[in-house]
């Protein structure tokens, strides 16, 4: 299955995560650094466009700063980010430099990519610097972010850059070895593939302990339903271990590999799906989730049992079934208190060409 495909991959994210990247003292690893650069470094050479996404600048700052553990203070975490942002920078130009390359920093934010317009200009910066052969490091623009307007971890910031892009391949690199079953019993198992997300599969992710990281595989499995969905593929393998890279695009059997769904979302239904904070919720009944799902059909008022949140026409609503199982997003036609009043006919709340099955 991973010869198939991973056969043709020319443009590749690469998330490298806290832990990865740092050592005992929260600081970034030379080391570490240094070999995950060189294993960047060979995919550009061999003619693939690389963007990495980083973690690690809180982390840089925290040691600066003197913090024994990732603060929980909004402008402890932001003073972090701004001290450790540069430094980690710095160490990435240089080594880059060594083997003849330019990296560019890109901060985002939730609503750069979120508003469309934006969202274009950062798709179109991004493809001009991999035509030009600069390798892109991005993070969060953590120095300004907060909670209402951030992406959650660097995970989910990683499968919006592959779905932005849009990318062939998300590598995730991380601690461990991939998706494991047993964790932390005697027999633990590195699962190869996962066809489908399910409940199971979401039982396997925990959280994290560590000090300085946000995510755990948790966090790693919800960028998954992403990518995939995209129809983008996604491997989650060690970062510890030596060219990983060169072995997960030689397509040998290491760490977990997400398998995309088999057709590609459109780039407007991409933005749709996974770059907005949904404003509030339309509940359908079934027929109508049957005929949104299944015939390709808009959504009409008499399908939506009820309607939550404050909304505006144009904004991103969720639409679920009556169990609350969100199986949709699409931006609504009309506003809340239009179709609460039950006075809409013969119109389309949701029009088929702005709605999303997730």
């Amino acid at each position: 299955m991973r010869r198939e495909l991973l056969k043709e991959i020319s443009r590749l994210v690469v998330k490298l995560g806290t832990g990865v990247l740092t050592d005992s003292h929260k600081q970034p690893d030379p080391a570490q650094l240094e070999q995950l650069v060189a294993q960047v470094a060979e995919q550009r050479k061999a003619g693939r466009e690389v963007v990495i996404v980083t973690s690690g600048a809180v982390g840089a700052g925290m040691g600066v700063l003197g913090y024994e553990k990732r603060p929980g203070e909004l402008a402890e975490l932001q003073a972090c980010a701004a001290v450790g942002q540069s430094r980690l920078m710095a160490v990435y130009e240089k080594l880059f430099a060594a083997h003849g390359l330019h990296v560019a920093q890109v901060l985002l934010t939730h609503d750069d990519l979120e508003h469309h317009e934006r969202h274009l200009n950062a798709r179109n910066t991004l493809v001009t610097l991999l035509s030009r052969g600069v390798v892109p490091i991005i993070n969060e623009n953590d120095a300004v972010s907060f909670t209402e307007i951030k992406f959650g971890d660097n995970d989910k910031l990683s499968a919006l850059v592959a779905s932005l892009l849009p990318a062939d391949l998300l590598v995730i690199l991380t601690t461990v070895d991939g998706v494991i079953e047993n964790f932390g019993k005697a027999n633990p198992r590195t699962i190869s593939v996962i066809a489908t997300i399910d409940d199971a599969i979401e039982q396997l992710a925990g959280g994290t302990d560590s000090a300085t990281a946000v995510g755990g595989m948790a966090s790693k499995i919800q960028a998954a339903k992403i990518v995939v969905r995209s129809g983008i593929p996604l491997v989650i393998a060690s970062g510890r271990k030596p060219h990983m890279l060169a072995r997960v695009l030689a397509r040998e059997d290491e760490g977990t590999l997400f398998v995309a769904q088999p057709t590609r979302l459109q780039g407007r239904k991409r933005w749709i799906a996974f770059f907005h904070y949904p404003k509030g919720a339309l509940f359908v009944d079934d027929g109508a989730k049957t005929a949104l799902r299944e015939a390709g059909k808009s959504l009409l008022p008499p399908g939506v049992a009820r309607c939550e949140g404050e909304f505006s026409a144009g904004d991103v609503v969720r639409i679920c079934d009556l169990n609350g199982t969100e199986f949709a997003r699409g931006i609504a036609k009309y506003g809340a208190a239009e179709i609460r009043a039950r006075k809409l006919v013969r119109v389309e709340l949701v029009h088929r060409d702005d709605l999303v099955i997730l």
